[in-house]
This record gives C-alpha cells, structure tokens and sequence, in this order.
C-alpha cells in the first residue's frame, strides 16, 4: 500500500449530527497522543487543524 493511499481517509457519520475523520495510527504515536485526549479544531482557507489542547 502506498503512503499516500494509507494517509487517505473517509468522512463518516457519528450520531445524527456529528461527522468524524480517523488519524493514521503512526501519526498520533509520533504527536504523543492518547485516547479521549482533548484537541482543539480550527477552520484555515482550504482546510483545518487540529492541535493539542493548550488551556490559555
């Protein structure tokens, strides 16, 4: 499987009225991340991202 094929990922849907993209495995082992970990979510021109929750 090629790199780009791997890191390509479908929107599903969670409940009625949320949406959900999965992060490749490697990716949040590189990020240090955990499971229920809270991340904030923010709207750039063509896209999103998505960081680690900093509380400010």
């Amino acid at each position: 499987m090629k790199l780009k094929d791997k890191n390509t990922r479908k929107i599903t849907r969670v409940g009625k009225t949320s949406l959900a993209v999965t992060i490749p495995i490697e990716i949040i082992r590189e990020l240090g991340w955990r499971e229920k970990q809270r991340v904030s979510v923010k709207r750039i021109r063509g896209g999103i991202v998505v960081r680690d929750y900093r509380v400010k």
